[in-house]
């Protein structure tokens, strides 16, 4: 097994903050994530792989724009779930406990996460949200490049119609900015994105990662603001341990106390972006000795 994976996990408008803060901050310790053969986006995470491998900011400048203000001048980490997307209103949109139960609830009454990621559309088809053509421009608004990148980037998106998980790429024939805001497509919150015939829901709806999708990679670090699963809902954590029993060497990072604390009971809260950043950026220093044991290649074979 060779080539290194990076797999970004969901998590809302703070789970996009604590990303590019870890990211960062294990940077600046000497182990550059960047350099991964396959980034793998879900969610949030489709939103900072885009901009990761779009060349276009450093990983500082990056980080920087996570502590501007919730109305301080262009922002872009605050996609899905923030800036520009409260219709007409400037509140945040909402997914918290009671959100998070509900959506626990249908899983665990769903046999696999196929028929969760049906009823999870069922339930997007159903909801009065906001107009799909504002979610999809506020996504591309936050995009750095409307290309797909030179480096593999992998989206994920599950059909609302059929509850199946995709994973788009630059060779799909999809749109960068329609797979980005796939991704990010919470049921009820955002509506579904259309593409072609179909109709697409966030690929967190499937795991909250996706980890399973760096199979066949040596290398493989797990950067996962949200841990959970429940009933058919593989964890991050679970995927990984897969992962390595297939010969992988794999390091899951989760936020710890002070991270969870930093985003609130409302993980869609633009103000507590900066908090998010910051925190990442801190936690960072725990991972730094295993990320660049994993990164180094010893597992490589």
């Amino acid at each position: 097994m060779a080539g290194t994976a990076l797999v970004l996990g969901g998590g809302g408008v703070t789970g996009i903050g604590w990303e590019i803060g870890m990211l960062a901050g294990l940077a600046e310790a000497g182990v550059n994530l960047c350099s991964a053969d396959v980034v793998i986006g879900t969610s949030a995470g489709s939103l900072v792989g885009a901009q990761l491998t779009s060349g276009q900011l450093t990983l500082e400048e990056l980080y920087e724009r996570q502590l501007a203000g919730p109305s301080g001048g262009p922002s872009v980490g605050a996609s899905a779930g923030a800036v520009g997307i409260a219709q007409g209103g400037g509140a945040p949109a909402r997914m918290g406990a009671v959100s998070m139960a509900r959506f626990a609830a249908i899983a665990l009454r769903s046999r696999d996460a196929v028929t969760f990621g049906a009823r999870m559309g069922r339930l997007a088809l159903a909801a009065r949200t906001g107009p799909e053509n504002t979610q999809r421009a506020v996504i591309a608004g936050r995009l750095l490049s409307q290309e797909w990148p030179a480096r593999r980037l992998m989206i994920t998106a599950v059909d609302a119609y059929t509850g199946e998980r995709s994973a788009f790429d630059g060779g799909s024939g999809v749109k960068l900015a329609d797979a980005v805001a796939a991704s990010c497509a919470v049921p009820g919150v955002w509506p579904p994105v259309t593409i072609g015939d179909r109709r697409w829901i966030d690929g967190g709806v499937h795991s909250c990662a996706n980890a399973d999708l760096a199979a066949g990679y040596g290398r493989v670090v797990v950067i996962a603001p949200m841990a959970s699963g429940g009933g058919p809902v593989a964890t991050p954590r679970a995927q990984a341990a897969r992962l390595a029993a297939d010969g992988a060497e794999v390091l899951v990072v989760t936020p710890d106390r002070a991270a969870r604390a930093a985003f609130g009971r409302n993980v869609l809260d633009p103000s507590k972006r900066a908090a998010a950043a910051r925190a990442g950026r801190v936690q960072a220093a725990a991972h730094a000795s295993e990320a660049a044991r994993v990164w180094a290649g010893g597992a490589d074979r």
